[in-house]
């Protein structure tokens, strides 16, 4: 098969010509991003983790049991987003005093369409491969350069991790890699952001968006939609009540009781309240090695402000409770938390992905310079 990577050679060509290269030994090395995304996702559009109102109509019990309930009952539940991404690096980049490293990462969004008849197709995908450096260690002219090479190329595009890098300011990460890491992990959420704001959907048709929702849903009013997370933010404080009966309870005690089918009183996010959230819990804990395992943070937008109907949140709650089936368990190690289409579109992005020993073999520096 030809080189995928084949469009990079040019850009890999530009750097060793201006600047040297030390090439990373093994080709390519996995760099990782932690700590989980989702908790840092989830941190960042949250704001304040003290919640002291609720943000639903019937506010009488801190839990509500729901009734699962399945496609073949009510199928509201038709589309899903999700995304990956993967980064590796490839070498280190020396040029007037100054070093950063050099790393490609394919990262990618899919959203998916299940039928009534339960068939999953994909709707749509998108897929790029980024090429990362620190944009101030590296002199205006090879930015230039590097820039001009990629040009013809929309699959391809040149990135700073150094600036706009959102998951790595969060957690005050300064190591090079690390945030050339996070800042993939970054693009791909901007990806699947954007195919849940712009892919057309049929009219009462819901979306499931893998993970917190952004601030960009507060004033949402199109086709429903949910964010549902897998892992979320642990400091959250819940002040419920008032007087001498108000109880104070950290997001530990608050799911510790919360049992199978069963689902926490809705709460209104920080800010002005236009995105709501509960927890559900999918999966009983006997089995799991931790409280938090089996539960999964919901969120809605509520542009209007208002308290939501408590009907509605508990029919939300069934039907994500129903898409549990999915157990992926030693491929993932939130599979306790995962929605089987969720599952679906992650497995179709990465599916696109190109195989680690296909980009090692297909990214090389074969232009290395007398100094090298």
């Amino acid at each position: 098969m030809p080189n995928p990577f084949q469009p990079l050679q040019k850009a890999l060509r530009t750097l060793v010509e201006n600047a040297e290269v030390l090439p990373a030994t093994g080709q390519a090395v996995v760099d990782m991003a932690a700590p989980d995304i989702e908790e840092i996702y989830d941190r960042i559009t949250t704001g304040e983790a003290s919640i002291d109102t609720i943000g639903e109509t019937d506010a009488r019990s801190l839990y509500r049991t729901v009734e699962p309930t399945p496609r073949s009952k009510e199928h509201y539940l038709r589309y899903f987003v999700d995304g990956s991404a993967s980064t590796y690096f490839i070498g280190t980049l020396l040029e007037q005093g100054r070093s950063t490293p050099v790393q490609i990462s394919q990262v990618g969004a899919a959203m998916v369409k299940r039928e009534d008849n339960g068939r999953i197709r994909v709707e749509e995908a998108r897929h790029k491969i980024l090429i990362t450096l620190e944009r101030d260690q590296v002199s205006d002219l090879l930015w230039a350069a590097l820039e001009s090479a990629l040009k013809a190329n929309p699959r391809y595009e040149l990135i700073d991790s150094s600036s706009d890098n959102a998951y790595a300011d969060e957690l005050g990460v300064h190591e090079p890699r690390p945030k050339g890491a996070h800042r993939a992990n970054w693009h791909m959420r901007m990806l699947e952001m954007d195919l849940a704001l712009s892919v057309a959907r049929e009219e009462n048709a819901w979306l499931v968006v893998d993970g917190s929702l952004g601030n960009e849903f507060e004033n949402w009013h199109g086709a429903p939609l949910v964010g549902v997370a897998k892992t979320f933010r642990r400091d959250s404080q819940f002040k419920l009540g008032s007087g001498p009966r108000a109880k104070q309870l950290n997001l530990f005690s608050l799911l510790k009781d919360l049992q199978e089918n069963q689902r926490t009183i809705v709460f209104p996010r920080s800010g002005e309240g236009k995105i709501v959230f509960w927890y559900v819990r999918i999966r009983p804990q006997r089995g799991l090695d931790y409280p938090l395992m089996g539960v999964v943070k919901v969120e809605m937008p509520n542009p209007d402000q208002g308290p939501v109907d408590s009907d509605l949140i508990d029919r939300i709650s069934g039907w994500l409770i129903a898409e549990r089936t999915v157990t992926p368990y030693g491929r993932d190690k939130r599979w306790h938390a995962h929605l089987y289409p969720v599952y679906i579109a992650e497995r179709v992005i990465r599916a696109r992905f190109y195989s680690k020993e296909v980009l090692r073999s297909g990214i090389r520096w074969p232009f290395q310079t007398a100094s090298l």
